[in-house]
């Protein structure tokens, strides 16, 4: 009881797969939502908006983050249900926080195609009390073929020790880096994590010295805390 009135739980649906004994998946958007509002009863629906208008979308997701949610799914109207694809009938609209530069202290080889490409990256913050780089993501995205080929090289220059097929740099590489959240993660040193890490670009006019601190990406991840109201 004590959990209950603490941390109250409401129940709200968004769609309908299944109704008496008849499976909906291939019926279109549009009318599982008229059956959901037919057969839901006292249960809410989940707040919902139809448009072709990007304006109203964009206050749409700012009113859904004012909310303490994490963004908004977009559906097409017309688009079916299919079972563990999400493809482009649906897709996760979250805003992107602010983009972060980082210091590529490690990589990796990658797989399949770009098996002799060193194309996974260890991102770090600088530790502006103690000057050491501390690995806050790893990714493998964003550059196209020709910058991992190019990065490959430039690594290997900056090389200072091999660990089986990960490969140890100086840090002198800065990257701007773009996310979809902070997470807590015991993974790392920092005890924070990267969520969804992409390169955007590579930062040729920024020095190591000059890349983000940890002490920022810490500030960026309470204040996510503080916008969810946690």
């Amino acid at each position: 009881e004590e959990t209950r009135r603490r941390i109250p739980v409401r129940l709200f649906l968004f769609d309908v797969l299944y109704r008496n004994g008849q499976s909906l998946i291939h019926e279109p958007y549009v009318k599982r939502r008229r059956i959901l509002g037919e057969t839901s009863g006292e249960i809410p629906l989940a707040n919902r908006l139809v448009t072709g208008d990007a304006q109203a979308a964009e206050q749409f997701l700012k009113m859904a983050l004012d909310e303490g949610h994490e963004g908004l799914m977009a559906k097409r109207l017309d688009g079916d249900y299919t079972p563990g694809i999400r493809g482009k009938k649906w897709l996760k609209i979250k805003p992107v926080l602010e983009p972060l530069d980082l210091v590529i202290v490690a990589a990796e080889y990658g797989y399949g195609r770009r098996h002799n490409w060193l194309s996974d990256y260890y991102l770090a913050a600088r530790d502006a009390e103690t000057g050491r780089f501390l690995v806050v993501g790893k990714t493998f995205k964003g550059l196209t073929d020709e910058e991992i080929i190019e990065m490959t090289r430039r690594l290997k220059e900056l090389a200072v020790k091999e660990e089986h097929r990960r490969v140890i740099v100086t840090p002198k590489i800065v990257v701007e880096v773009l996310y979809n959240e902070i997470q807590k993660s015991p993974k790392y040193e920092c005890g924070m994590a990267l969520r969804f890490a992409r390169i955007s670009r590579i930062r040729e006019d920024k020095t190591p010295e000059e890349a983000d601190t940890i002490q920022k990406v810490r500030e960026i991840y309470e204040k996510q805390f503080l916008k969810k109201g946690r």
